[in-house]
């Protein structure tokens, strides 16, 4: 009976989990919207609340709210004029005290990671960490540079070492590219390697030499 609750378990966990964090984000994007009816009801005529109020018990209006603006947001800025507002409302933001701060250091890892061009979490790793002779996966996120680059020389990589099971928090390291070893697999399937603690290992390229 052990083993079959067991198994059992292991199936609907995955189906489970994906549910959950779907729903939770739905949940979160429809109470991102009811907080901006509510804004709105207060600036509209008394008139518009019985339109408001059925707004806001629409399941999942605000997932579909947030998909729609950010195509519709994507669609304009990927023309002359809408690349021009956008560098007009970046203007604007940088120029606000404490707020340019916090907006420019998000810009700037945001076009990293999401840049097209960029190498940021394209290529999966194998690095000595925390000692030699103990490897763990990592993840390149750049080649170090600025003043970085003028201590430290050339031919170095920067990589990101994720925590077991939260890849969210980690370790920044820069290391020599001699000393790192670049794997095929995909950044997904080593993702879950991470994420599993091991436990599910992709499969080796045909071409490798098995150890």
């Amino acid at each position: 009976m052990k083993k079959y609750l067991l198994t059992g378990l292991l199936a609907w966990l995955p189906l489970t989990l994906t549910i959950w964090v779907l729903l939770w984000l739905v949940g979160l994007l429809d109470a991102i919207f009811g907080g901006f009816l509510t804004g709105l009801d207060a600036l509209t005529p008394d008139s518009a609340g019985p339109i408001i109020e059925r707004l806001r018990h629409i399941p999942g209006l605000g997932v579909v709210l947030v998909f729609t603006a950010l195509l519709l947001t994507g669609a304009l800025v990927s023309n002359v004029a809408g690349r021009w507002w956008l560098r007009q409302w970046s203007r604007l933001f940088t120029n606000i005290p404490v707020f340019k701060s916090i907006y420019n250091s998000v810009k700037k890892v945001s076009d990293t990671l999401f840049s097209s061009n960029g190498n940021a979490f394209r290529r999966a790793m194998l690095i000595q960490y925390p000692r030699a002779g103990v490897w763990t996966i990592a993840f390149q996120t750049g080649t170090p540079g600025g003043e970085v680059a003028k201590h430290l020389g050339e031919d170095l990589v920067s990589v990101y070492v994720p925590t077991t099971p939260n890849p969210t928090s980690g370790f920044f390291l820069m290391l020599p590219r001699a000393e790192v070893i670049e794997l095929q697999m995909s950044v997904d399937e080593a993702l879950t390697y991470v994420i599993s603690m091991g436990s599910v290992a992709p499969t080796a390229p045909m071409n490798l030499p098995r150890k």
